[in-house]
């Protein structure tokens, strides 16, 4: 909900998206949650949201052109509040793998949240794309 309310009437095709992912955050996070003894639960990550994440990294990532470095995370307030999400998407993965190694995890979510966080890193250059921010790149001299 936070990353939505920084989104400009400019950046309006990509609160769906955004929407969308907060309903399936709430999926993962239930069937994480949800003891292995019970049965699956109805609605689950599957294999086609990892597709759809990916199809939407690629058309977010074409309309933005390739990157030529690094680049800081920084800009516009929607493209902050993006790469702050990406981090905190990057952190759960790490954990993720790690409760992996001690209980099995559905390979379905590894990967989503994997695609997630590329998905938000493509949506935050988007966003300063179309809001004509440009990237800017470390000063590796510091």
């Amino acid at each position: 909900g936070w990353v939505e309310g920084q989104l400009p009437e400019a950046l309006a095709d990509v609160r769906p998206v955004v929407r969308r992912l907060e309903h399936e955050l709430f999926v993962a996070q239930a069937e994480l949650a949800r003891s292995p003894h019970l049965p699956p639960p109805e609605h689950r990550i599957e294999a086609r949201h990892v597709t759809t994440l990916e199809g939407e990294i690629d058309r977010f990532s074409d309309a933005v052109g390739p990157l030529k470095s690094f680049v800081l995370e920084r800009g516009s307030p929607p493209a902050s509040a993006l790469h702050i999400a990406r981090t905190v998407a990057r952190r759960a993965e790490r954990e993720l793998w790690a409760l992996h190694r001690l209980e099995p995890i559905r390979p379905e979510i590894l990967h989503w949240v994997n695609r997630l966080s590329d998905l938000l890193f493509a949506l935050a250059l988007y966003a300063n794309h179309r809001l004509g921010i440009p990237e800017e790149p470390p000063d590796y001299s510091q």
